[in-house]
């Protein structure tokens, strides 16, 4: 069996060349994206860049520039509901503490009302214990 590829003089296959295009664009969208790739790509479609125009600078299709722009949104809404979230975790342990140091405060006075009535046993018929 013979081979038909040809040898192209002057670098590697997997080289990178010197192009006109875009910084970090050199690839035109073959083998895998860095998230940080995708990210810059999404916010460039996001910032109002024709989806299109996006899909033929990258040699990407638009379907997959869709997919990259709704989980790039989904993770923001996402991030957003873990500090609304957190933040409702905040205000339950502060009340809980607020209330845990009540009930401290209470279960105080009611021992110090028993010394009191045990010291003047004429106080006991105010409590109400």
């Amino acid at each position: 069996m013979s081979s038909n590829k040809q040898s192209v003089p002057g670098g590697s296959e997997g080289a990178r060349r010197a192009t006109s295009e875009a910084p970090g664009t050199g690839r035109r969208g073959k083998g895998r994206w860095s998230a940080k790739r995708k990210m810059a790509v999404v916010l460039e479609l996001l910032r109002g860049e024709d989806l299109e125009s996006l899909s033929r600078k990258y040699a990407v299709t638009a379907a997959t520039l869709s997919d990259w722009r709704d989980a790039f949104l989904a993770s923001g809404e996402a991030g957003l509901k873990i500090r609304e979230d957190d933040l409702v975790d905040e205000q339950g342990r502060r009340m809980k503490s607020v209330i845990a140091e009540l009930a401290m405060t209470v279960e105080l006075q009611r021992e110090r009302i028993q010394q009191l009535e045990n010291a003047n046993p004429s106080l006991k018929w105010r409590s109400k214990r």
